[in-house]
């Protein structure tokens, strides 16, 4: 009898643990399911060959347990050509096309004075791996893939014909054409210190120069043109044809600049131009959200496993306005994001040209490898309790996006592909837009010749999540090491009412604790 109460006693402990591990992931995914993710995933699980890992995914939600190992966000590659530029077999290609880009704009707006006065500052985490990316750079290590499968292309494209891939019929991917594992450089954007720009280049404006030389524009608005000049030592190095892609000027071409870096430098400038993109609500309320690009997204670790790393990272925060007097702010953070008024943020002033800016201007916080925006520094816990999963902030480089950046006005009620009430990301075309339609997204006045296909680009800007069989992939109670690529600023819904991107939205008049794991 001794014996059999013991088997009792462990079959039912065991039954629990089978039913926590299976149920849990499902109470915690706030995604909820359908019969279309359900078939999905059983699909997903069939990729693995081994009946073992199938069964032991499909009942203790362990999967690709053979596959673990350890993720350091840096790795070893100095024995690697090129800094690791190997790659895992690709799915086999396929042909495909496509036609018809946005027209460009004719009406240029300016940027009222009051969005660079608050304009928000952006500390990185000291030790951070992957900084910020330039689109540009970005787009010359990807090939596109349909569907699963690498389309064959001859057709160049780039950021200003980005939106002809929606012409492609299915689910569309930029695909990385290194494997990631490798972390070649591209990955990390960190090839140098930045240095100023040269004196000599052709075609710039002063104040894109030398910082202290005389500008047209005001102490608090030292913006800068986003252009090749703030490129990476990665363009300038490409081959010609290589250079045509990633769109660079003919005149660049032929005159390459000193190499530039994405880590701020100490006046807060980063090579890699964060995206401004200002959209009225009416009634005196606009918003202006500031988009950041990184080209990679490491996970955090749970008990020493890394889960949610994906190719490609957008963050953003958004800076709400009510005639021309700030409201709240927006920081895009896990499970939504976390709304602040006003007058709960920190704020700090900077100094120009030796003059004092009299503006308040936010400070936000970077957490290392996932980038998620917080309003304080230290650990912010989500999900699991004990602090099992959490960011990291700190008060690293101090980022001024309003330095170097790409501007925009956005129309999200002339837009196709705005849908307020969905639920669902669009993840792929449904055609070409009307060439009868208005432009939505017109370049500001002070970059009237910035790209805008891009924006319009509908698929995902990095890798699909990698099947059960790749070696680099594993689920462990329904969290996966690798995660797709996320879709562009677009389908962030930047014409909801509320201040939040999600539909319940809590205003928060405090920063100290701001959040729980729960």
């Amino acid at each position: 009898m001794y014996w059999i109460d013991r088997i009792v006693i462990a079959t039912i402990a065991f039954a629990v643990l089978v039913y926590v591990l299976w149920a849990a992931p499902r109470y915690l995914d706030p995604t909820g399911s359908d019969p279309v993710k359900q078939d999905r995933d059983r699909r997903w699980v069939n990729t693995s060959p081994y009946f073992v890992d199938r069964q032991a995914c499909r009942w203790l939600t362990l999967c690709g347990l053979h596959h673990l190992r350890a993720d350091p966000a840096r790795r070893d590659y100095r024995h690697k050509k090129h800094g690791g530029n190997g790659r895992l077999p690709p799915p086999p290609d396929v042909g495909g096309g496509g036609g018809g880009g946005h027209h460009k704009p004719t009406s240029r707006r300016d940027i009222p004075d009051f969005v660079f006065k608050h304009a928000p500052l952006v500390h990185l985490y000291s030790g951070e791996q992957f900084w910020p990316s330039d689109m540009r750079d970005h787009i010359t290590h990807m090939d596109i893939q349909l569907n699963s499968t690498l389309v064959d292309d001859a057709a160049p494209w780039d950021l200003d014909s980005m939106s002809n891939l929606n012409n492609l019929d299915g689910s569309v991917f930029l695909y990385s054409k290194n494997d990631v594992e490798s972390r070649p450089p591209w990955l990390h954007s960190r090839y140098n210190v930045p240095a100023a720009f040269p004196a000599d280049a052709a075609d710039a404006e002063p104040a894109a120069l030398d910082e202290t030389a005389s500008a047209t524009t005001t102490p608090h608005h030292p913006h800068t043109r986003p252009s090749t000049y703030g490129q990476s030592r990665a363009v300038h190095n490409l081959p010609t044809q290589q250079k045509v892609l990633a769109g660079a000027a003919h005149k660049q071409q032929q005159q390459p600049l000193a190499p530039q870096g994405h880590k701020p430098d100490a006046h807060g400038y980063s090579a890699a131009p964060a995206v401004l993109v200002l959209v009225d609500k009416e009634d005196g309320i606009l918003d202006a959200f500031w988009f950041f690009f990184y080209s990679y997204n490491l996970g955090q670790t749970v008990l020493a496993m890394r889960f949610g790393n994906h190719v490609a990272d957008w963050e953003h925060c958004m800076v709400r306005f009510k005639h021309g007097v700030p409201q709240g702010m927006y920081l895009s953070e896990h499970e939504g994001g976390q709304a602040y008024a006003w007058e709960a943020l920190e704020k700090r002033n900077v100094t120009f040209n030796g003059v004092p800016d009299a503006a308040e201007r936010p400070v936000i916080y970077s957490a290392t490898g996932s980038h998620a925006m917080y309003a304080t520094p230290g650990d912010h816990a989500y999900i699991l309790p004990f602090k099992m999963l959490k960011d990291v902030t700190d008060e690293g480089p101090l980022w001024d996006p309003s330095r170097n950046h790409y501007a925009y006005f956005y129309d999200y009620q002339s837009d196709d592909d705005f849908h307020p009430d969905s639920t669902q990301p669009l993840l792929h075309a449904a055609g070409p837009a009307s060439s009868d339609k208005p432009e939505s997204l017109t370049p500001a006045a002070t970059n009237p010749d910035a790209p805008t296909s891009w924006f319009h680009f509908r698929g995902r800007w990095g890798d699909g999540v990698y099947p059960l069989a790749d070696v680099r992939q594993w689920r462990l109670f329904g969290q996966y090491h690798y995660v797709s690529g996320p879709q562009g600023p677009k389908f962030k819904n930047l014409g909801r009412q509320k201040m939040c991107l999600a539909n319940k939205c809590r205003i928060r008049h405090e920063r100290d604790g701001s959040g729980t794991w729960y």
